[in-house]
C-alpha cells in the first residue's frame, strides 16, 4: 500500500504543476517547463464551487463552512442554556446534555474558529500581498475539502442516533480527558477522533501554504518592513499550527490505539491520565493564540482605517506578536495546576502565564492610543473592533487571575473558566470576524450591508455576550462546577440572566444572517472602489486598490452601468436613510 501510495503521488507531480491552475502542456509525459499561473473562465454553477482554487472562491467556502458550524454550534448552546433555566433536568437528559457540550465545544474552536479565520487569509492576504494567488492553489483547495468530512464525523452521532445502530453523540467533553475518553464504547467517539485528525490535518496543510505564499509571492514592493499586520499574525498563527497541530494528531492516534487496539498509553499502568493532559494542552494553549492572533490582526488593520490614522506603534505590535508566539509554547501546564504537579514547576509556569500578559497589553494599548484624538468614524465594523477590545480586556484580566496558582485552585473548573474564555472565543474571535466581515463586505459581495441592521446586530451581541458571560463568571465565584445539567437551587437566579442573555445573542445573530443574504441579494451596490473614503486619511490598502481595478475592469468590459440603476443606487439607502459621513 506504502509503495502503491508513492508512486501515485509520484505520478501526480509528474504531470501537474502544483503552482499553476491547469496541467502542464500535453498532460502526461516528462517533466516539462514550469507553467505560469494563469486564470481561465470559471465553470458556473456548483462545478464552480467543487472544483475552484482560485484564493478567493476557497476564501469564501470557508466563510460560509464557518458561519454554518457556527450556527451548529450556537444551536447547541441554545439548547443547553434553555435545559440551564431550572435546576432539575426538565427538557433533555443528562447523556444529550453531555453530547450536546462536546459538541458546541469541538465546533467552536474547530469547526468554526479556525476556518473562519482561514476565510479571511484565503480571501485577503494574497491581495494584501500582491500574490496572484496562494503558492499553492491546488492543495489550498483540498485543505478546504478535508473539512466537510471532518465535521460530518464529528456530528455523525446525532445523525445516526435516531436510527437505533449502536452510534451515539460523544459524551467526552471537547477535552477529551482520559479514562473517559477511552472507557466509553460508543463509536461515535471513534469517528469524531477521527473527524479531528482530519480538520488538523487540513489546519497543517494550510498554515504551509499560508508561511509559503507570505515569504515567496509577496510583490516586489512589499518587504517584511511594511507587510501589513493582518499578514505577520497570520504568519505567526501558522508557525504555531505547525508545531501543535501534529502533535494533537499524535495524541488522537494514541487515543484511537487505546481505545480499539488495548494499548496503554493513557492508562495508570502505562503512560497515564495525565500524560494526555500534557500532551493536549500542549497543543492546546497554543490553539487559544491560534485563534486570537488572526482576530488580533483584523483589529489592528481596521480599526486605524475608522480612526482617521495610522496604527499606533506597528513595530511593537509585531513584536508582541512574535513574542506572544514564542511564549505560547511555555504556559501550557497553567491549565494542570490542580493536578498535583511539582510546585516547583508549577511556579515556573506560573511565571511564564503572567509573562505572556504583557504583550497582550502591549496591543490594547496601541489600539487605545490610535484611537485617541482620532477621527472616529462609529461605522459596523469599527464598532466591533472596539466591541473585541472591551471584550479582549475582560478576557485577559480573568485569565490572569486563573494564571495565579492560588486563585486557579479555588476557580478550577468552575463556571469562572468557562466565563473567561468565552470572553476571549466569542467575545474576542468572534466579534473580531463580524468587523471583518462588515469591512470587506462592500469587496467580496459589490455592495452594502443594511447600516443600521449592522448596528442592531452589534449592540444586542455586545449585551448578550456580556450579560451571558459576567453572569458565568459570578457563577464561578459562587463555586457552580462547569460540564453539571444540573445543579444546586442557589445557583437558578444566575443561570436565567445567563440564558437570557445567550438569547439576546442568539437573536443578534439572526439578524446578522438576514443582513448578510439580503444585503448580498438586494443591497445597494457600491458606487466605487473606495468605499470607506480610505484614500483621504491616506489609508487605502492594497486590496482596495485591486478592488477598484477590477470595477474598472469591469465597467470598460459591460460599457458602464446602467444610468436608472446608478440613479436609484445614489438617490436610496438600504436602511432607509440618508447617506452621512459617519456611516
Amino acid at each position: 500500500m506504502g509503495v502503491l501510495l508513492v508512486a501515485v503521488a509520484a505520478y501526480i507531480l509528474r504531470i501537474e504543476d502544483w503552482q499553476s491552475y491547469t496541467p502542464l502542456a500535453g498532460g502526461g509525459g516528462g517533466y516539462g517547463e514550469a507553467g505560469e499561473t494563469t486564470h481561465q473562465e470559471k465553470p458556473g454553477g456548483l462545478a464552480r464551487w467543487l472544483t475552484t482554487v482560485d484564493h478567493k472562491d476557497i476564501g469564501l467556502l470557508y466563510g460560509l463552512y464557518g458561519l454554518i458550524a457556527f450556527a451548529w454550534g450556537g444551536i447547541a448552546i441554545l439548547l443547553m442554556r434553555t435545559e440551564l433555566l431550572t435546576p432539575e433536568s426538565a427538557i433533555m437528559g443528562a447523556n444529550f446534555y453531555n453530547s450536546l457540550l462536546t459538541s458546541h465545544g469541538i465546533t467552536m474552536l474547530f469547526l468554526f474558529g479556525t476556518p473562519i479565520i482561514a476565510a479571511f487569509g484565503n480571501y485577503f492576504i494574497p491581495l494584501l500581498i500582491g500574490a496572484d494567488d496562494m503558492a499553492f492553489p491546488r492543495i489550498n483547495a483540498i485543505a478546504f475539502w478535508l473539512l466537510p468530512p471532518g465535521a460530518l464525523l464529528i456530528w455523525f452521532g446525532f445523525f445516526a442516533a435516531p436510527f437505533g445502530i449502536g452510534i451515539d453523540p460523544s459524551q467526552t467533553s471537547w477535552t477529551m480527558y482520559t479514562p473517559l475518553s477511552v472507557e466509553q464504547t460508543n463509536p461515535g467517539v471513534d469517528l469524531m477522533l477521527l473527524g479531528l485528525h482530519l480538520t488538523g490535518v487540513s489546519a497543517t496543510m494550510g498554515a504551509i501554504n499560508f508561511i509559503a505564499t507570505i515569504f515567496t509571492e509577496r510583490g516586489e514592493d512589499v518587504g517584511w518592513e511594511n507587510l501589513d499586520i493582518f499578514s505577520w499574525t497570520m504568519l505567526t498563527q501558522s508557525g504555531l499550527i505547525l508545531f501543535s497541530f501534529p502533535l494533537l494528531g499524535s495524541a488522537l492516534v494514541m487515543l484511537l490505539m487505546d481505545r480499539n487496539f488495548g494499548t496503554m498509553f493513557f492508562s495508570p499502568e502505562g503512560g497515564g491520565p495525565i500524560l494526555w493532559q500534557h500532551l493536549f494542552w500542549f497543543f492546546g494553549h497554543p490553539e487559544v493564540y491560534i485563534l486570537v492572533l488572526p482576530p488580533m490582526g483584523l483589529v489592528s488593520l481596521i480599526l486605524p482605517r475608522f480612526s482617521g490614522r495610522k496604527l499606533f506603534g506597528f513595530k511593537f505590535i509585531v513584536y508582541s506578536t512574535l513574542a506572544i508566539g514564542v511564549l505560547s509554547f511555555g504556559v501550557w501546564a497553567h491549565h494542570m495546576f490542580s493536578t498535583g504537579i511539582d510546585p516547583r514547576i508549577r511556579a515556573s509556569f506560573m511565571a511564564v502565564s503572567l509573562a505572556i500578559a504583557v504583550p497582550s497589553a502591549v496591543k490594547v494599548f496601541n489600539w487605545i492610543t490610535t484611537m485617541w484624538n482620532g477621527k472616529l468614524r462609529m461605522t459596523a465594523p469599527m464598532l466591533f473592533c472596539i466591541g473585541f477590545v472591551q471584550n479582549f480586556i475582560i478576557g485577559g484580566v480573568t485569565g490572569i487571575f486563573l494564571a495565579s496558582i492560588p486563585v486557579d485552585l479555588v476557580l478550577h473548573d468552575t463556571y469562572y473558566v468557562v466565563g473567561h474564555f468565552h470572553f476571549i472565543v466569542m467575545g474576542a474571535i468572534a466579534v473580531a470576524g463580524f468587523a471583518g466581515i462588515y469591512y470587506w463586505f462592500p469587496m467580496y459581495t459589490g455592495r452594502m450591508y443594511q447600516k443600521t441592521l449592522a448596528k442592531w446586530h452589534f449592540w444586542l451581541t455586545m449585551v448578550g455576550s456580556n450579560v451571558t458571560f459576567f453572569a458565568l463568571l459570578l457563577l464561578g465565584y459562587g463555586g457552580m462546577p462547569r460540564r453539571y445539567a444540573t445543579y444546586l437551587p442557589q445557583f437558578q437566579d444566575l443561570h436565567v440572566v445567563a440564558t437570557a442573555g445567550a438569547f439576546i445573542m442568539g437573536f443578534g445573530q439572526l439578524i446578522f444572517v438576514w443582513n448578510v443574504v439580503t444585503s448580498w441579494l438586494e443591497g445597494r451596490r457600491v458606487e466605487s472602489g473606495d468605499p470607506w473614503d480610505l484614500e483621504d486619511d491616506g489609508l487605502k490598502t492594497k486590496e482596495w486598490a485591486w478592488f477598484e481595478r477590477k470595477r474598472e475592469t469591469a465597467i470598460a468590459t459591460d460599457g458602464g452601468e446602467d444610468d436608472e440603476e446608478a440613479r436609484t443606487s445614489s438617490e436610496k439607502r438600504t436602511d432607509g436613510g440618508e447617506e452621512t459621513a459617519d456611516d
